[in-house]
Formats: structure tokens, C-alpha cells, sequence
């Protein structure tokens, strides 16, 4: 068996010299190669971090508390409840009787009647309605239903048995004397219901012209709308129109004018047959040196109107009573001696003078 064994030579100097070029080079890629995997390492490190960190964090407080956002909405708790029909109709009665509309305020009052006929706060406010349009048999039958109800009726059955036993003539107590001078503030216009089945006849409108005249104090005419309801039976023999004009006699006392008053239908026929409403003209003259008039005289200066027809009221004889001037008017509307309607301005006229619910009453 031969053994062979080697003998190491001498070294290449410029052998050694390549050999060591090439370790460096390897070292030094084996280096970059170390530190950018490091590198990699600790920056995926720090991403996890930051994820974890958020996922951990608890949210950020919000800056408006969750309390204040809801606080202004409305729940259900503090809405008030829906009025029902009849609370409604009786509102708006009494808001409109307030306004000295007593012809709406009649009917809505009427209608929340009709939906509840034992509703003592309803019939209370028929009852004060009717006593401040000083119409005191019909509040007086509102009372008595509501006596008739007993202590159920509540505080209105204690106030219809004042009421009653008052014997009403004048509006005596505090609230019929608030419902009077709510009326005082302007014109009053109302309807009434002077037959069963309510009104045939309205006022629909009153329009006042001044005319200029040098020769008078006072010259004005009022346009008169006269209405019938549709489908009523109807004779227009029986409607009766009445207009009386008042002035202030020394700026105090109210009385019927003494001025010169003409009336003329507008309208041809009259009759309602044809037009819808009619028109009544009503003129007011008084001039410059027009002088007082005695008290019977003055009681003729209404315009009494029958239709068909035109005329011309009569002149009033003069007296040193005083200086008068031009006030307001009353109009009163009936059919077959009924109260059918009533407008005045101012309304406290209705009040100093009460109309009778019977035409053929002086």
C-alpha cells in the first residue's frame, strides 16, 4: 500500500493578496446583507407596535357629551296632548267671540255642542256669548240645561244657578262685563239665530264711504250686503231691514241722529230671486247748519226698509239741543219678525242699545 502524503510549497505572494481582496468583499456583503435584514426586522417590529397600540388605545373622548347632543330634541313625555275636536271648536269659539266675531263664534261653539251635548264648558261659553250679545232668554235656556245637569256640570252648574237666580237683565258679572268690553274695540258683526233651523238671512258686508260734500259736516254712505242661504224657503215680503245712525251730543251723550237719512236698493228686484246678496244703500247727510231735533223725532230717523222699493226717511225738526257729531250705526236684519242678524260700529252701540228679537217690538 502507498501512502501519499503532500508537501506544502511556498506561497504566492500575489496568491495571498487576491485571497484576502475576496474574504473583505465577502465580509463586507455578508454585513450589508446582516444590517438590511436587521433593518427590515426592527421596522416591521415597530409597524406591529403601532397596530397593536391603536387596537389597544380606548376611543378619544368626543367632545360633546353623548347627553347634549339629545338634550334639545322633544320626547314624547314633554309634547302636549292632541286637543280633540270639540276642545278645539271650543277654543276657537271663545278666540273668536274674544275678536267680536260672535257669528263664527256661535257656530263653532254650536258644532262642539253637537259632538258633545253634555260638555258643561261648552254650553257655559254658548251662555256667556248669548248674555254679551244681551240676548238673555237664549243664555238663560243655556243655563238652565246646564242646572238641570246638577253638580256634575262642575263649576258651571254653581255659576248657572247664580245666574239664574240674578234673573239676568244686564250683564252683571264680571265675566259677561269682560265679554262686553272685549267688544268695544271695534265693529261687531253676528248673525243670529232668530228661528229653529238658524239664520235665513246674514249681513255679509258693510262697506262705509265719506263722500266730500263743502256744503255738509258730514256725509257718508253705507253699502249693505244682505244675504239669504241657499235652498231656504223664502218670501221676501217678510224681510224687515232696519239702519239707525247715533251721534254724540256734546261729545257725551249718545242719541239717534237728527241728520238727513236715504236709503235706495242697489240691486233691481230685491227679492233675492236673481242676485245674491242684495244691495241696500244707506246715506248719511248732515250739513253745516243742520240743528238738533227733539227726542220723538229722533226715534223716527231709522230706516225702516220692506223690500221692493226706495224712499227716503224723514227730516228731523231742529232744536238748540247741542253740537252733534256723526258717531256709528246699528243695522238689524229680520225675517218674519225674527232676528236674523246684527252689526254695529262701534259695537259698544249694541250694548247701549240692545236689539229686540222681535221686529214688530217698538
Amino acid at each position: 500500500m502507498r501512502i501519499l502524503v503532500s508537501r506544502p510549497t511556498q506561497s504566492d505572494p500575489s496568491s495571498i493578496v487576491g485571497l484576502g481582496l475576496i474574504v473583505i468583499v465577502a465580509a463586507a456583503e455578508i454585513f450589508g446583507a446582516t444590517f438590511y435584514y436587521i433593518g427590515r426586522m426592527r421596522a416591521a417590529r415597530g409597524s406591529a407596535q403601532v397596530l397593536v397600540g391603536a387596537a389597544l388605545r380606548p376611543p378619544a373622548a368626543s367632545a360633546t357629551p353623548a347627553s347634549a347632543t339629545t338634550k334639545g330634541l322633544p320626547t314624547s313625555a314633554a309634547s302636549p296632548p292632541a286637543l280633540s275636536i270639540t276642545d278645539r271648536l271650543l277654543q276657537e269659539g271663545i278666540a273668536l267671540r274674544d275678536r267680536g266675531d260672535m257669528t263664527n263664534a256661535l257656530a263653532r261653539l254650536h258644532e262642539a255642542s253637537e259632538r258633545d251635548p253634555q260638555n258643561a264648558m261648552v254650553l257655559e261659553e254658548i251662555a256667556k256669548t248669548y248674555e254679551s250679545m244681551q240676548l238673555f232668554d237664549r243664555s238663560n235656556e243655556m243655563w238652565r240645561k246646564l242646572q238641570e245637569m246638577g253638580p256634575a256640570a262642575g263649576a258651571a252648574y254653581e255659576l248657572a244657578d247664580r245666574r239664574l237666580k240674578l234673573g239676568m237683565s244686564t250683564p252683571a258679572t264680571g265675566e259677561a262685563g269682560m265679554a262686553s268690553a272685549s267688544l268695544d274695540a271695534g265693529s261687531i258683526h253676528r248673525d243670529v239665530g232668530g228661528i229653529a233651523e238658524g239664520p235665513i238671512l246674514s249681513i255679509s258686508e258693510v262697506k262705509t264711504t265719506e263722500e266730500p260734500n263743502p256744503d255738509a259736516e258730514t256725509s257718508l254712505t253705507l253699502q249693505i250686503g244682505i244675504r239669504k242661504e241657499p235652498n231656504a224657503a223664502f218670501d221676501h215680503t217678510k224681510v224687515k231691514i232696519q239702519v239707525f245712525f247715533y251721534d254724540t251730543v256734546e261729545d257725551k251723550d249718545v242719541k239717534l241722529t237728527d241728520a238727513d237719512v236715504n236709503y235706495e236698493w242697489l240691486t233691481s228686484k230685491h227679492d233675492w230671486t236673481d242676485t245674491n246678496p242684495e244691495i241696500l244703500s244707506v246715506s248719511y247727510l248732515r250739513p253745516k247748519t243742520k240743528g238738533g231735533s227733539s227726542e220723538a223725532a229722533l226715534s223716527a230717523a231709522a230706516a225702516s226698509v220692506r223690500p221692493p222699493g226706495k224712499g227716503r226717511a224723514a227730516k228731523m225738526s231742529s232744536s238748540a239741543e247741542g253740537a252733534r257729531r256723526y258717531l256709528g250705526y246699528r243695522i238689524l236684519v229680520y225675517y218674519d219678525d225674527k232676528l236674523q242678524a246684527v252689526q254695529a260700529e262701534p259695537a259698544r252701540l249694541v250694548q247701549l242699545f240692545p236689539p229686540s228679537e222681535s221686529g214688530s217690538a217698538p
